[in-house]
């Protein structure tokens, strides 16, 4: 519930909703994962986006992925991206949270 996090409660102005939403995510996918690097997808960045800077969307299904960093100069070994999913037809009502375990 995207729009929970965005709301003047938490001290969000209405011009600032959009920025807020991805400082949350960002936050979430720290908690979630255990990685301080987390980075973006452009197309989740553009989804956020997509209604303007006031009006986020009320629900974001979002995948997160832990891959290795290829960098020899990096601080961390590990990095999350966050891409959002494809919505299914019946919308996002009653769906949960489903672990995906990727061979590569």
């Amino acid at each position: 519930m995207l729009h929970n996090y965005c709301t003047p409660k938490s001290l969000s102005t209405f011009k600032k909703k959009a920025p807020t939403a991805i400082k949350e995510i960002r936050k979430f996918a720290v908690k979630a994962m255990g990685t301080k690097d987390v980075r973006v997808d452009v197309k989740l960045n553009k989804h956020i986006w997509s209604r303007g800077i006031r009006s986020v969307p009320r629900r974001v299904r979002v995948r997160i992925a832990r891959k290795r960093n290829d960098d020899e100069d990096a601080k961390e070994e590990l990095y999350s991206l966050v891409t959002v999913t494809e919505i299914p037809p019946e919308g996002l009502k009653g769906l949960g949270t489903k672990i995906i375990e990727d061979e590569d």
